[in-house]
């Protein structure tokens, strides 16, 4: 018997995990039964199954996208199998998909206990990919299942989405139960929000196992600050596009849900909070002036590529998204956190929209389109990319994409670090490597890209998934694979 199913020579290794160097270092990877078990140079080649050189291209951890959305706007199993196809190609080894009962996804209400074996059973077998859920507690009978989700599924990752107190998904909702498909008596509003943190917190309490990465993320926008500003511009009409758009939801919307979430997570005692997608100055001021009013709150802040790469008065309306693309100046901004080490991970936020579901019957109308496009086939290179122009290291790059995600979300067991003993997830990258993004170019079943004709310096070429090869040369050659991830893994 060989001492390894493949050996990965001739790379350079961005190992990721703690203490290890920022830069590449030189090693063999070997991998056996899916697992790393050496990472060491000259590891000899005659007792291997496969030899893989690398051709001096730089290995990153898999990366571990913690924010995408399969399912919303196309039937899930569709989505599962192409837009985890688009993710292996920009080096994605692991998706965390958000989900909820109400409109879209699977459209239908009720308790998870009935919906979520069928959101798993409708995942099954379609994903190259890894994956894993976030579960969004919508009522007050879904509050009382977390712990029944925690134990039962291994989902340990809650979201609220705050600004459906008034707001759909694309704009004004004026019949919010028939929307989110809740009970006519209940109300998705901040005494709800305040249930949902007192919910989780009781997990916490009954698996202190698993305190550490039982969290709650929040998507953080004010809608009454949104349904104001959207009646003040749509009144106006001087803004057209995505600058409307931004308009319409302006920063401080994203600051005061920040600073809201923040003191409900203090009142309620639950001190794992996720801070999803910050997309301003404003926003990630609020969130660290409320870091140091409650030092007692494990805050973590996420922003993602399409905010890192795009601005609304570049991009076409295809890049709607919530919260906004913004100003350049906010670009700049994010990226000087990120640099400060104030962002913890960069994620995607993918959710496949396609053209024909994307744009109302006016296409120039910002606001009759649908929010939020794919992404995912280019959060590593983009990450790189602007990274490396910008002085940011490249072990950084792999924190924030891969090794911080894996760890507040309870992966860290198997995923995030190219280390002995963890899955071997491998992305091979070509750092000399310069193409143009081109939407017909990738597997997603997504038409058009808002980041279409931005230059690239590097290039995903290669994907290992638990050491089976499902990218090569940067075809996906892989159709299914992918397994569902009960939390935390080991």
């Amino acid at each position: 018997m060989s001492t390894y199913d493949l050996i990965l020579t001739d790379v350079s290794a961005v190992l990721g995990h703690d203490g290890a160097s920022d830069d590449p270092v030189a090693v063999d990877i070997g991998v056996k039964d899916g697992k790393i078990v050496a990472l060491e140079a000259g590891l000899p080649h005659d007792q291997a199954d496969r030899v893989v050189g690398a051709g001096g291209k730089v290995a990153f951890p898999g990366v571990v996208d913690g924010h995408q959305h399969w399912g919303i706007y196309n039937p899930l199993p569709v989505d599962a199998y192409s837009e985890s196809r688009a993710s292996a190609q920009g080096g994605v080894t692991t998706a965390l998909t958000y989900m909820r009962t109400g409109q879209y996804y699977l459209n239908k209400g009720g308790p998870y206990a009935d919906f979520f074996p069928e959101v798993l059973a409708q995942t099954d077998g379609k994903a190259v990919i890894d994956y894993a859920f976030h579960l969004a507690p919508m009522s007050k009978q879904h509050i009382g299942e977390i712990p029944s989700l925690v134990a039962d599924h291994g989902v340990t990752s809650f979201k609220i989405f705050m600004f459906y107190g008034s707001h759909g998904l694309h704009g004004r909702s004026d019949d919010q139960s028939s929307f989110l498909m809740t009970p006519p008596d209940e109300r998705y509003d901040y005494a709800h929000f305040e249930f949902v943190m007192r919910g989780i917190e009781a997990a916490r309490q009954q698996h202190p196992e698993l305190a550490d990465i039982i969290s709650l993320s929040l998507h953080c926008e004010t809608a009454e600050i949104m349904s104001a500003y959207t009646k003040i511009v749509e009144e106006e009409g001087t803004l057209t596009g995505l600058e409307a758009y931004h308009a319409s939801r302006p920063p401080h919307s994203e600051g005061l849900a920040v600073s809201i979430a923040s003191y409900l997570a203090h009142a309620t005692g639950l001190p794992t909070i996720n801070l999803l997608h910050l997309t301003s100055q404003a926003a990630v001021e609020a969130a660290l002036t409320m870091a140091k009013a409650f030092p007692h709150i494990d805050f973590r802040r996420e922003v993602t590529i399409g905010h890192l790469l795009a601005d609304c008065h570049h991009a076409p309306i295809g890049g709607k998204v919530n919260p906004p693309l913004r100003p350049r100046e906010d670009v700049e901004a994010l990226w000087g956190h990120v640099l400060a080490g104030e962002i913890d991970w960069v994620v995607s936020d993918h959710a496949c929209c396609k053209d024909e579901k994307k744009f109302g019957e006016d296409r120039d109308d910002v606001f009759l389109a649908k929010s939020g496009f794919g992404g995912a086939e280019y959060l590593l290179a983009g990450m790189i990319t602007e990274g490396q122009r910008r002085g940011l290291s490249l072990g950084a790059v792999a924190r924030l994409t891969a090794t911080n995600p894996a760890r507040r979300y309870g992966l860290g067991g198997t995923k995030g670090a190219l280390a002995v003993g963890l899955d071997a997830d491998i992305a091979l990258v070509d750092l000399d490597k310069s193409w143009t993004v081109r939407a017909a170019e990738s597997v997603s079943a997504q038409e058009y890209s808002p980041l279409e004709g931005f230059d690239m310096t590097a290039a995903v070429t290669d994907v290992f998934l638990r050491g089976e090869q499902i990218v090569t040369d940067g075809v996906v050659t892989e159709t299914a694979g992918g397994k569902y991830l009960s939390r935390p893994t080991s």
